[in-house]
This record gives structure tokens, sequence and C-alpha cells, in this order.
């Protein structure tokens, strides 16, 4: 039996690949044929001005013809003129959609409020691999409006990083699955994150790849421990992520560039991009956090954590309020040309 092992693997894995393609081939099938039949009703409801009672006909001669097919409810039908009347004018957005199960589809069409917001979680669901429970998480948890003040507040050298940097990192990070208490210390933290490691990856993206739990650097006769080290595949770089239950302080950086530096002439190889720290605290103020980067050569992102989910309209209001303020700065730059 032993000497075939490596072989019926090989068919195990041929096997598990042709059922995951059949899965594939018949979703884009099944999102084919609900975008067809909400193009249809979307026509009727303006040529031949059908309404709910129309539909409800059509919902019932469906049950009654085919018994056995579920899943046309005259309320799935609604649901299916709505995707289609919503992705029908946006020829980039409808093209992803069958990469996408109906579920996380209707959820993302439910649960946002703007095109980009959309866009947003398409490509972060495929490129995730989301199951409905997991993308539900994120968009409860508010990962687009995270994402979005990270981008904003992103350092001149992160944001000229060799590899584009936007969607990766976020502002705050939301770590309720680690059922902390309000008082922990970095040593608690640590090792929540280390032993919910799964989740935490599921929260910052999962092409951050762990390196190690107090990674060692050794400069002259010293050691020093960096709390978490991960690689990122697409940024082919190491990203460290330095742990604080305060409040962000500007003398933390100094301590992190000097690992980053370290990482650079020690650790990294020579086809890899410069590393990223994460400063992790637990609040910060980002006027304090303006000017501490700006002198700042490493590429450095600052975030603050969460033990608790933040309800979804707070970030909106936060997001909102440094779109603002990001227009006034515009248009004053503009009016000083």
């Amino acid at each position: 039996m032993k000497i075939h092992t490596t072989t019926f693997n090989e068919i195990l894995t041929l096997i598990h690949n042709s059922k995951q393609k059949a899965f594939h081939s018949v979703n884009g099938i099944l999102i084919e044929l609900y975008w067809n039949i909400g193009h249809h009703l979307s026509e009727k409801t303006v040529k031949e001005k059908w309404g709910k009672s129309v539909v409800e006909e059509l919902a019932n001669f469906i049950q009654h013809k085919e018994p056995n097919i579920r899943g046309f409810t005259a309320r799935n039908l609604w649901r299916m003129k709505q995707f289609y009347e919503t992705y029908k004018e946006n020829k980039k957005l409808s093209t992803l959609l069958t990469e996408l199960s109906w579920s996380n589809n209707l959820l993302i069409l439910s649960s946002t409020k703007s095109e980009k917001e959309r866009e947003f979680y398409l490509q972060l669901c495929i490129q995730e691999k989301y199951s409905h429970r997991e993308l539900q998480r994120q968009i409860s948890s508010g990962v687009y409006e995270r994402t979005e003040l990270a981008n904003i507040k992103l350092s001149p050298v992160v944001k000229d990083f060799p590899k584009n940097t936007q969607n990766i990192f976020r502002d705050s990070y939301s770590l309720e699955f680690l059922g902390l208490p309000m008082t922990h210390s970095e040593n608690d933290l640590q090792k929540a994150l280390v032993g919910k490691l799964k989740d935490f990856i599921l929260e910052i993206g999962r092409d951050f790849c762990f390196m190690g739990q107090e990674y060692r650097l050794q400069v002259g006769n010293s050691d020093f421990e960096i709390d978490l080290l991960f690689y990122h595949r697409a940024l082919q770089c190491m990203v460290v992520f330095e742990l604080k239950i305060d409040n962000f302080k500007p003398a933390y950086l100094g301590q992190l560039e000097f690992y980053l530096e370290v990482l650079d002439k020690e650790v990294k190889k020579e086809y890899e991009n410069p590393s990223i720290g994460v400063l992790l605290c637990r609040k910060k103020d980002d006027e304090v956090v303006k000017y501490a980067l700006n002198r700042s050569l490493s590429p450095t992102v600052i975030a603050e954590y969460e033990t608790k989910l933040i309800p979804k309209d707070v970030l909106q209001k936060k997001l909102n309020e440094l779109y603002e303020a990001y227009e006034d700065e515009i248009k004053i730059m503009d009016d000083a040309k």
C-alpha cells in the first residue's frame, strides 16, 4: 500500500480539482441564468408594467410545472431583477459575478451602498475565496471602511512602495474573535493572536504567511525579538507586526524602524522588497501619527486594534469625514497655485 501512496494521492488530487472545476462551471451557469431572468423581468416591468402580482403568478407557474426545482420564489425572482439592474451598466463588475456563489452575490448586493464598495467586496471575495460566513464577518466588521481609511492615510513611503499597497492594510484591525478582556497585557495579545492565527489571517488577508512569533534578531552582542513576523506574497516582502496595548507614541517608531533595518540587512533576500512595519496600538491620534511619519523613511503603517466589532455606521461616518477633510486639503492646494 505504501508503495502506491504517492500515485494514489495524485489521483485523489485530480478528483478534487475536477470537482472544483465542475462546481465553478455549474455556478457560472446558474449566475448567468439568474442574470438573464433578471434582465427579462426588468424589461417586462418597464414595457408591460409587470408588478408583484404577475411575478407571484410566474413563481407559482414555475412551481407547478417544475415542482422539483427550488429557488424561484417571487422573492428570489425580484432579487434576480435587482441583481441585473444593479450591475447592468457596469461591464467591469458584471464580469466578476460568475466567480462568486449566488449567496455571496446576494450578501454583497444587500449589504453595500455604493458601486465602489460593491467592487471592493467582489474583488476581495474572489481573491480571498471567502465562504459565506467569512464574507459576512468581513462585511459586518466594516473591512471596506477600515481599508479605505488606511488607503487614504498611508504614508508617502508606503504609497511609493515597489508593489501596489492599496487595499492591503487596515486603519484598524478588528480582533473580536480573540475574546480578550478590556484590560490585557501585550503577552496576552500576542499569545491570543498566535492561538487564533487562522482567524487573524482572515482579518489581515490570506497573502500573509506566518514566519514566527518573537522572531529573534541578533545585532552585535544583543538579541532582539519581533512580536510577529509575516511574509506577504503579493508585496514580496516581510511584514513586522509590533504590538502595543496603549496609545501610539512617536517613540515606538524608533524600535520598529530598527527592526526593519536589521531585517533588510540580515534576513531579506536580494529579490525581495524592503520590509514593512505595522505598529498595532490600542488607540492612535491621527494628527500625532501624521507628524511622526512625516520624517520617517521606513515603510510603516500605524493602526489600532479593537477587541469588539465597531458598528459599520460609525466607520462610515469616520470615512465620510476623512473624505471631506481630504477634499478641503486639495481645494486649498488648488487655490494656492
